[in-house]
């Protein structure tokens, strides 16, 4: 059996809102709900699991009643990090399971099904798949100047993992490097195969990506 793990931790700081990120509307519904939709629309039996700072659940569940929100999933406490986050989400996945299992921002809610697709399949059979994009500008670093932009990729989620394997690369203990959880599973020792992404695929963070996820629903 399949599961995605749903991350929405964000306050809204850099939106410049007191309302969180992921609870603001695009196209008239939250944002959340279009990425639950999403995975949804990928498959009816995936197992979604939520995970909420528990300060934002009942406005969510506000949110759900008033837009007649009605997709099944699990919900799980966040936690001090990311990384605690996705552990209190796996923590819902039984120690026993076999198959692949998803980790995916909240505040991405256009990933492609074929990206989608293609990332749990991948990972189906490396045991670690994560969707990437090329950069299309050129890198600059502050101090050593200009970098080959053809030897990066952007990194996208949902990043999908065997089931076992993510439950043990999550038992390591925290450190700083965890910036996503292919760093994590990498840190375990375990090497990460990279599938191509969708360029609309946008993680919205500021005003500017609101616009954008607004003309993208339009397109």
């Amino acid at each position: 059996m399949d599961y995605i793990i749903i991350v929405a931790g964000g306050k809204g700081l850099r939106m410049g809102s007191e309302i969180p990120k992921q609870f603001l509307p695009i196209g008239g519904k939250p944002v959340l709900m279009r990425t639950l939709e999403r995975f949804r629309e990928y498959s009816k039996e995936l197992q979604m699991i939520l995970v909420l700072p528990k300060a934002q659940q009942d406005y969510w569940h506000q949110l759900c009643e008033g837009y007649h929100f009605n997709v099944e999933y699990m919900l799980a406490d966040g936690g001090e990090t990311r990384f605690h986050s996705v552990q209190n989400g796996l923590a819902l996945v039984p120690n026993d399971s076999e198959g692949v299992v998803g980790v995916h921002d909240g505040v991405r809610p256009f990933p492609s099904v074929d990206v989608i697709r293609n990332c749990y399949e991948t990972a189906r059979s490396v045991k670690a798949a994560i969707p990437v994009v090329p950069v299309v500008e050129t890198l600059r670093h502050i101090t050593k100047g200009t970098k080959p932009r053809g030897e990066y990729r952007l990194v996208q989620t949902p990043q999908c993992f065997d089931i076992q394997l993510l439950k043990a690369a999550n038992k390591q203990p925290y450190n700083d490097g965890f910036t996503d959880d292919a760093s994590v599973v990498e840190a375990f020792g375990f090497d990460v195969t990279l599938v191509e992404g969708n360029r609309e695929n946008i993680k919205i963070t500021t005003p500017f990506d609101m616009t954008i996820a607004e003309a993208l629903l339009q397109k």
